[in-house]
């Protein structure tokens, strides 16, 4: 289960001291940081920063409680950067150790983007010339977890 849309509002919310417990948001509030958001994460899909937000095709079409999908490693750079969006339109000063941390969960959020994952080759994939010994395809993988003989854990 990923952060919904609402529940990354209220984290921007809470980065800029209105907390959902102490101050009651409006809707049209709300309604208006959602489109902030909205337009934050399309501006980073168009850098070519894609995180697995939900785009919607229009505003009227966003759904405040849809699950995002975006990755651990990019939620903080979504809370502190529409905090700092969102700052302006309530009268806050963001501090510098909020612009710091947005600066460098950002280019945390974009190192990840740019470097995937490391994938296993399937089987059956050509090996090519140099490696006779294995045969012309790659092997099967084999699983990497090792588990000890049943008899080998005694309780007593």
């Amino acid at each position: 289960m990923s952060y919904t849309k609402r529940q990354l509002l209220s984290g921007a919310f809470d980065e800029l001291g209105l907390a959902d417990y102490i101050y009651d948001l409006a809707a049209d509030q709300l309604e208006m940081a959602l489109r902030r958001l909205d337009s934050m994460m399309a501006q980073w899909n168009a850098l070519g920063l894609r995180v697995g937000y939900p785009l919607p095709a229009s505003p009227q079409n966003s759904d405040i409680d849809a699950e995002t999908d975006v990755p651990d490693s990019a939620l903080e750079a979504i809370l502190l950067n529409l905090a700092i969006r969102l700052a302006p339109s309530y009268g806050k000063v963001i501090s510098q150790d909020t612009r710091t941390n947005a600066k460098a969960a950002f280019v945390v959020a974009l190192n990840r983007a740019a470097m995937p994952d490391e994938q296993r080759i399937g089987a059956g994939l050509p090996m090519g010339a140099g490696n006779k010994r294995l045969g012309t395809f790659t092997p099967e993988p084999t699983d990497e977890i090792i588990e000890a003989p049943e008899d080998a854990l005694s309780f007593s």
